[in-house]
């Protein structure tokens, strides 16, 4: 898998399936010559909801989710300890850009080195999976395999590196504990912390849309959590694949997700007999027959000739009843005191001082 600058969500393809698969997963991002942004940055995600954050201009670990204040019920220095943590781990990404740098016949410009580390849980049948897998420059560079409990070097550049950690066998014991163990310990707790919040189940609104008479017609869901959903075009009962393009997962600045699903009708030789579906596990699935009276599109229709005269003859009234109601006011102001003056106040409200 590649690791690439700010990628941080993976897609996992639960289509049809009943359990539900919990993760923790915490990326590491190291950086040089990077405007603007922070030398190091950790981000962590429960289910992919992110509950920490650090980097290297606070000097703080922080939490991002209420239900992350539990987290001391644990471990009562578990915010500290965990920005202890992370000031070293900075000073050793920036160490492992100076490393890197040679060995790819580099000197200076931007270099980044990501660490993407965590464990999933089935909570059905109970499997444990561990990753940590190393990125530099958006690409590869080396991934420990727990079943072999050796690493994988997929470049020459990586070799050396290989065969240092291979052979250490302290480290080979500690990471395979943490994969196998205090990973899923923690997840598990992270899972009960924000159980009504991760556990929640929220069905999306789902619209046909379409750019013009011509473009394919897309199936678009949108608020629906959690992320293990699935949207499909169906034909007489059957998945339908043909002339259709799957869209990915996104996710919604409110924690939700959305997606869409696109289908090409120039090649289908009847609409009326397809159907978008959106599952959700543990919900009910929303069925959208393709009827084209319900096609949001952009495409502006032709006004007819009769609809703009009468228009026209409307808006003439309008005006003429406009401008005898603005005469009528003028003569009346004559015989009237003048009313309070409110412009200066509008315009504070509108116009306030930085």
């Amino acid at each position: 898998m590649k690791i690439l600058m700010f990628l941080f969500l993976l897609g996992i393809d639960l289509h049809g399936a009943t359990a539900v698969i919990h993760s923790l997963k915490y990326f590491y991002t190291g950086s040089s010559q990077v405007p603007n942004f922070p030398e190091f940055v950790v981000v962590g995600l429960v289910d992919e909801v992110q509950m920490v954050h650090f980097d290297s201009n606070t000097k703080k670990t922080e939490p991002k989710q209420d239900w992350m204040s539990r987290a001391t019920e644990d471990r009562a220095d578990y915010w500290e300890y965990q920005t202890q943590v992370l000031v070293g781990e900075h000073q050793s990404f920036k160490g492992n850009i100076d490393i890197l740098k040679p060995r790819f016949n580099q000197t200076g410009g931007v270099h980044i080195v990501q660490r993407m580390v965590g464990c999933e849980w089935d909570d059905e049948t109970k499997e444990i999976k561990g990753f940590s897998q190393y990125g530099y420059d958006g690409e590869d560079f080396i991934s420990f395999d727990l079943k072999t409990e050796t690493y994988i070097a997929p470049n020459q550049q990586a070799v050396i590196t290989k065969h240092k950690w291979d052979n250490n066998e302290a480290g080979i014991a500690y990471i395979k504990q943490y994969l196998t163990q205090i990973c899923p310990d923690w997840l598990k707790k992270y899972v009960d912390y924000g159980r009504s919040s991760l556990m929640r189940t929220e069905l999306p609104s789902v619209s046909l849309l379409q750019k013009t008479s011509s473009s394919p017609v897309s199936c678009h869901a949108s608020g629906f959590y959690p992320d293990r959903a699935s949207l499909f075009w169906r034909k007489d009962g059957e998945e339908h694949h043909e002339g259709v393009d799957q869209g990915e997962i996104l996710p919604n600045h409110d924690g939700t997700f959305q997606m869409s699903v696109d289908l090409d009708l120039s090649s289908a030789e009847d609409g009326k007999k397809f159907e978008c579906v959106f599952q959700l596990s543990g919900a009910k699935d929303i069925v959208t027959k393709l009827d084209k009276a319900e096609i949001r599109t952009n495409e502006v229709n032709p006004v007819p000739v009769p609809a703009v005269i009468a228009a026209v003859v409307v808006l003439t009234l309008v005006l003429i009843a406009v401008i005898g109601f603005v005469l009528y006011k003028k003569k009346k102001a004559a015989k009237c005191p003048p009313s309070p003056d409110t412009g200066s106040e509008l315009s504070e409200k509108l116009n306030p001082e930085s």
